[in-house]
């Protein structure tokens, strides 16, 4: 039996052994071979699982150099048994040498596996044999008396006896967590079924009713109607996001779950450990921890309002509207937060640059939105404003008085991000809905001045918020560029200051009703918004 790094010549008369590469600083790590003479020059690989190229162009390189010879067999057994002390694997015939030879049987037998460059040191090429706690890595013994001097260093075993005390309680806290995550989803799906066919109810009764009033109540009809479908709208979109993040999660949890239960009968002491930092560390999607499907999600007490409505037909008034507005509005899926569970919920939320990079969107500007005096450019992700107008056909989205324009895309998911650099005199960084009017000077058709859109009006004095007709200043430091962050399912919209850091600039809470667009008006010649 041949030790490490050597092969045999099965079917001549040559037994010899082969020595590295001269250009090989280690002893092939992956894998021994057999060499064997056969007829017709063919190359066949057998059986294998853990095996390196590097092994095989090595023996290659060995063949011609020592026996010359032209066509051979290669076969490349397959492993049985991996050294942590050779760093490589062996087949059943190689292996032996580690049972023959006495320098050899103490050294650290595991399962085949090709993962032995992990369980090396990157900086000193050492087994990493030991667990520093202080930093709460595996090192090397040369780490030891290094980066990691004084530091409380355990071995490898030891550590993994530790964790291993910890693997039953988390795979228990794992399995609850999947069965809490199971229940609110069927929970929060029935909830949403329910409201879906209660509304439905409310609708076809407020149809029924409603065709038999009189031509003066067919305004307060129409209203009743869009109330209704506004909040079913509201409270199934936000289902809806809290049932994909909901799936997501329980995705997710499962294949920890699974990885946890075969972690837990892996005897590979630094495979156990370097798997375990992401396995048992928190799913990120702890805000969901509060949330609980709220106990009136019926359209009932505006079934009552109604036919009460029907009784009292020509004694309507804002006072009886008042009433049907408020049992619609009572119709909510999810609980109020406490305010601990809303300061948890905030927390959550991104902190850093890298953070709100995890939602960033693409987008591009939709050119059939776009002012004439707007000038598209770069793909569709930079709009200049200049005094010579752009022959842009006629379009119902078009803005005709206003400079601005919309992105094609509706922000999509339940969290969005994304980033404008600005420059010139001034200019809004808004979303909105694709409903707000294009024709026209009035309010209605300008970013922020009514309430299907939100703005922040940036120039080179200062920052404001616009929204409904309202303008709030805001003293912040002057940026080029803009994060803007939507959190669809909870109601906000954020805008920051972007640099080495996210500063906040103005953030709002609402009930978003249709899809968002972000939109921008850009004023003054020379004057540009970037996406990034």
């Amino acid at each position: 039996m041949l030790p490490t790094g050597m092969a045999h010549w099965e079917g001549g008369t040559n037994d010899a052994p082969l020595p590295h590469a001269p250009s090989s600083p280690h002893p092939p790590s992956q894998a021994t071979c057999c060499v064997t003479s056969a007829p017709h020059g063919k190359i066949r690989f057998g059986s294998k699982t853990v095996w390196s190229w590097h092994c095989f162009f090595l023996l290659m390189f060995h063949i011609h150099e020592y026996f010359g010879l032209g066509n051979v067999i290669i076969s490349l057994l397959k492993a049985v048994k991996s050294c942590l002390v050779c760093l490589a694997s062996y087949c059943e015939n190689h292996l032996q040498s580690h049972y023959d030879y006495p320098a050899l049987m103490k050294h650290k037998l595991v399962k085949a596996t090709g993962q032995m460059r992990e369980k090396l040191c990157a900086q000193h090429e050492k087994l990493l044999e030991v667990f520093c706690r202080t930093d709460q890595t595996s090192v090397c013994v040369l780490c030891i008396m290094d980066e990691h001097k004084n530091h409380n260093i355990v071995p490898a075993g030891t550590e993994r006896t530790e964790k291993q005390k910890q693997l039953g309680p988390t795979l228990m806290k794992s399995q609850q967590r999947i069965d809490q995550r199971v229940k609110k989803w069927t929970d929060l799906q029935q909830a949403m079924e329910s409201v879906k066919h209660s509304a439905q109810v409310v609708l076809d009764e407020n149809e029924r009713i409603f065709t038999e009033l009189l031509r003066s109540i067919e305004r307060r009809y129409v209203e009743v109607r869009e109330l209704v479908q506004a909040q079913e709208r509201t409270t199934v979109v936000q289902a809806e996001g809290l049932l994909a993040r909901l799936e997501e999660e329980i995705t997710l949890l499962r294949k920890k779950h699974t990885d946890l239960e075969k972690l837990s009968h892996t005897d590979d002491h630094i495979h156990f450990l370097q798997s375990w930092q992401s396995l048992a560390g928190p799913s990120g999607y702890e805000d969901l921890n509060n949330l609980t499907v709220a106990p009136n999600y019926s359209f009932d007490g505006a079934k009552r309002a109604i036919a009460a409505l029907k009784v009292q037909v020509e004694e309507v008034n804002k006072n009886e509207m008042s009433k049907i507005a408020t049992a619609v509005k009572e119709v909510h899926l999810i609980q109020a937060l406490e305010p601990n569970a809303r300061r948890e919920l905030e927390d959550s939320e991104p902190k850093t640059r890298e953070d709100f990079k995890k939602y960033l969107i693409p987008l591009t500007l939709d050119v059939n939105s776009a002012h004439p005096n707007l000038h598209l450019s770069e793909g569709n992700t930079v709009a200049k404003m200049k005094s010579e107008p752009k022959n842009y056909p006629d379009h119902p989205d078009r803005f005709d008085h206003w400079q601005q324009v919309l992105c094609k895309q509706a922000l999509s998911g339940s969290r969005c991000y994304w980033e404008v650099d600005w420059r010139g005199t001034e200019v809004d960084v808004a979303v909105t809905y694709q409903s707000i009017k294009r024709k026209g000077n009035n309010n209605e058709c300008s970013l922020g001045w009514n309430d299907k859109s939100w703005s922040l009006y940036c120039s080179e004095d200062k920052y404001s918020f616009v929204h409904k007709n309202q303008s709030t200043d805001i003293a912040k430091p002057r940026s080029l560029k803009v994060g803007v962050y939507v959190d669809k399912v909870m109601g906000t919209l954020a805008f920051y200051s972007v640099s080495d850091s996210m500063n906040l600039l103005h953030r709002v809470q609402g009930t978003f009703i249709e899809p968002l667009y972000p939109a921008f008006s850009v004023w003054g010649f020379g004057s540009s918004v970037k996406l990034v």
